[in-house]
């Protein structure tokens, strides 16, 4: 399993599929499936039988997660899609970094 290049709080571009153009914070990740849950992207309607957390159960409109490939950073600097990239600060720790303006992601 290869390390993810989406991590959580990060602000992404959807690249592709029904949200395509749309951003959004990533809520969660999960690196065994490659998928991230992105606020606001893949809406989907799920049945809910009731419970607590839902006493009149029903229909219920939720996030669901996207695959990491079809997302994208977004630029500190410019605001639009990035590809990243890893390098070593001073003290020898990885940092991403985007490749379009060189500007450190956090």
């Amino acid at each position: 399993m290869s390390k993810l290049h989406i991590k959580k709080g990060d602000t992404v571009y959807v690249l592709s599929g029904e949200d395509r153009g749309r951003t959004g914070r990533v809520l969660r990740v999960e690196p065994a499936k490659q998928r991230a849950l992105v606020e606001g992207v893949n809406i989907v309607t799920k049945a809910m039988k009731p419970s607590a957390k839902h006493p009149q159960g029903g229909l219920v409109k939720m996030e669901a997660p996207v695959h990491i490939s079809n997302l994208s950073l977004i630029d500190p600097k410019s605001g639009k899609p990035t590809r990243i990239g890893i390098r070593r600060d001073s003290e020898g720790k990885a940092v991403r970094y985007s490749k379009k303006s060189g500007e450190e992601i956090k």
